[in-house]
């Protein structure tokens, strides 16, 4: 994406004004395995008694994309990055994976257009209403 995507678009990755804004006034504080890096202001500048905190996106602007611990701590539920504030991860967690609806990888059940739209045949078990009854 050239200088002109970068100045007009805001969908795809970070704005000039916000890359502008890490670089200077921001404090680069962890990245997560995404590659989503997190950000906070330098001179702390309270906006409703919080610190402002941001996230530039590693691709697509998609806030699904942003794991939970790292959605708290942007939220200020905690002020440590995740990292030295959660426990290690349990064999039995899964990996944070974003929202997929809208892609390709989307759950597509039997029967929907894009899997051809076939579908089992009722099987008779369903009895209408009628008011009359």
């Amino acid at each position: 994406m050239g200088i002109l995507g970068k100045i007009f678009t805001w969908w795809d990755g970070a704005t000039i004004g916000t890359l502008l804004n890490s670089g200077l006034t921001g404090e680069h504080v962890g990245t997560d395995a995404q590659g989503n890096k997190y950000y906070r202001a330098r001179k702390p500048k309270l906006v409703d008694g919080r610190e402002r905190r941001w996230v530039i996106y590693d691709g697509a602007n998609d806030a699904s994309r942003v794991p939970a611990e790292w959605h708290g701590w942007l939220h200020g539920s905690f002020d440590d990055v995740p990292e030295s504030y959660l426990p290690p991860p349990r064999v039995w967690e899964a990996d944070h994976t974003p929202n997929a609806t809208g892609t390709v990888a989307a759950y597509r059940p039997a029967g929907a257009l894009e899997k051809g739209a076939r579908r089992a045949r009722a099987t008779g078990d369903y009895e209408a209403w009628s008011p009359e009854s």
